[in-house]
């Protein structure tokens, strides 16, 4: 079981990089902009959340699509399955923001990160399997699953 793990994250490294190196340069830009929202503009730590992920969702969209996925069709569709992801990390990203830093005084950075590290971890494979997925791929998916049944 662990052989086959590792040879199935070994298979999709370079794509994973990719997907690792946009998010890391997202990161950066979303704790420069909540630093600079919070320290330069005096902005509420969870307002900033909500300001700094509009920045970042295009951004991270489609340099996944176009780097890390190659994915060229469908964009609208993907976009969609996108927004649902996002829509629910940043439900996660709000929420833990009000609890941890506005509730019980955690450092806004602390839990900013924290937050960042939960998502990244079912990121990679809901973008590969379900979002970034040719119509094709998911179109004879469905075939498959309809004939089994």
């Amino acid at each position: 079981m662990i052989k086959k793990t590792f040879k199935f994250l070994w298979s999709h490294r370079v794509q994973f990089s990719k997907y690792f190196t946009v998010g890391v340069s997202a990161v950066l830009i979303d704790m420069a902009t909540l630093i600079f929202l919070k320290e330069y503009l005096g902005i509420k730590p969870v307002i900033a959340v909500v300001v700094n992920q509009f920045l970042l969702i295009f951004y991270v969209f489609f340099l996944n699509k176009h780097w890390s996925f190659k994915e060229k069709g469908a964009t609208r569709r993907q976009m969609i399955r996108f927004f649902i992801v996002v829509g629910f990390n940043y439900c996660v990203s709000v929420s833990a923001m009000y609890i941890f830093n506005h509730q019980l005084n955690f450092d806004y950075r602390l839990v900013r990160l924290g937050t960042i590290i939960v998502a990244v971890s079912w990121n990679f494979f809901l973008y590969k399997y379900w979002v970034y997925v040719a119509e094709e791929k998911t179109a004879s998916a469905d075939k498959l699953l309809n004939k089994s049944i």
